[in-house]
């Protein structure tokens, strides 16, 4: 078994810059061939940059990196704490076909495997960091990247660049704010070197969430920010509505039948190039609200609030950008307002 480091929390080999001990040009000889992983099937060690035949690979962290033929996979065998939550964090591209995607799997755990369709790219000149959260069951276990596709040209595949793991404390409501990780700050592990962010995958139960507390509920991603290469609000995190009214995020608290609360938080721009006039709308209970703000890409922020009535014992609360925005320095990577501070206070009757 092999034990993970504590920071910045990279599996064994976890970037992949220690070379397999037997390659073939590019493909890797030997299930056991590349350090601190067990491989099957067809998987290349690349490195980034221009690539014969005029592609180009993205290799933000670091040189190198895998690229997992059809139905090729890594692992590696990680030491957890039982019932504990943990977040994988990745870095993962599309390298040939529209269709790609990287199925991820930890076994033993409570959470199915999940595939990340890295067709879709949300930065256009790097590859994505990815984080995907599971519950483990037992002191041990395989954390497995693989290829669920079936390519023509068994070459094809997604690269995999860096992997790392972070175990994710569980956050509680206050009697003063019903919201659980209110300003983010429990999340996935960034990379120091990425400036991109960490996406929250689409369809994450709160169980499993790789954001605890928080479900993403939506077709398309969360982006998580940090304040080392983002503007945010309070704190060190928030996160990011990058794709519209397909990208929200939602929790369910605990409430008091036909009682009154107050909702509360902070909107703004990341200063990511992200312009124009931004709309997040708020949903709580029986009311909605929609939030504007004219974003200039200076990292700027406002507060907003609003009452609602609680119809029962659990009461949704959902957020996301009524518009799509992408940078203005490319016109294709996506982009969205942020969203902090959340904050839900019962109201004196």
């Amino acid at each position: 078994i092999y034990f993970f480091n504590g920071d910045p929390g990279l599996l064994i080999n976890g970037n992949f810059e220690t070379a397999p001990r037997k390659v073939n040009k590019t493909l890797i000889v030997g299930r056991h061939s590349l350090p601190g992983w067990t491989l099957r099937g067809h998987v290349e060690y690349v490195s980034g940059g221009p690539q014969p035949g005029g592609m180009f690979f993205a290799v933000p962290h670091g040189v190198h990196a895998l690229r997992l033929g059809g139905r090729a996979s890594a692992s590696q065998n990680v030491s957890v704490r039982p019932g504990a939550l943990y977040a994988l964090t990745f870095a993962a591209t599309r390298t040939c076909a529209q269709d790609e995607a990287l199925r991820v799997a930890v076994a033993p755990s409570l959470s199915p495997p999940a595939d990340v369709a890295v067709r879709t790219l949300y930065s256009a000149d790097t590859a994505d960091t990815w984080a995907w959260g599971f519950r483990a069951s037992s002191a041990a276990a395989q954390v497995t990247f693989s290829n669920p596709g079936v390519q023509e040209d068994a070459s094809c595949g997604p690269l995999l660049d860096a992997v790392a793991i972070k175990e994710l404390p569980t956050p509680y409501p206050t009697k003063d704010n019903l919201i659980k990780n209110e300003g983010f700050e429990i999340g996935p592990q960034v990379f120091k070197n990425s400036t991109v962010g960490v996406l929250l995958p689409p369809k994450q139960k709160d169980a499993t969430s790789p954001l605890p507390g928080w479900i993403i509920e939506s077709l398309k991603a969360v982006r998580f920010i940090d304040a080392a290469h983002f503007s945010v609000p309070a704190g060190q995190y928030a996160v990011e509505l990058v794709a519209g009214r397909e990208s929200a995020i939602a929790q369910v608290i605990r409430t008091v039948a036909n009682r009154a609360y107050n909702l509360s938080f902070v909107v703004g721009d990341a200063k990511n190039g992200c312009h124009g006039s931004m709309l997040v709308e708020a949903f709580a209970g029986n009311v909605t609200q929609k939030v504007p703000f004219e974003s200039v890409g200076n990292g700027g922020f406002k507060p907003a609030s609003f009452r609602f009535v609680a119809a029962g014992v659990r009461t949704r609360v959902t957020f996301y950008s009524s518009y799509y925005h992408t940078k203005v320095s490319d016109g294709v990577s996506l982009c969205g307002p942020v969203l902090d501070q959340v904050k839900v206070q019962p109201l004196k009757a």
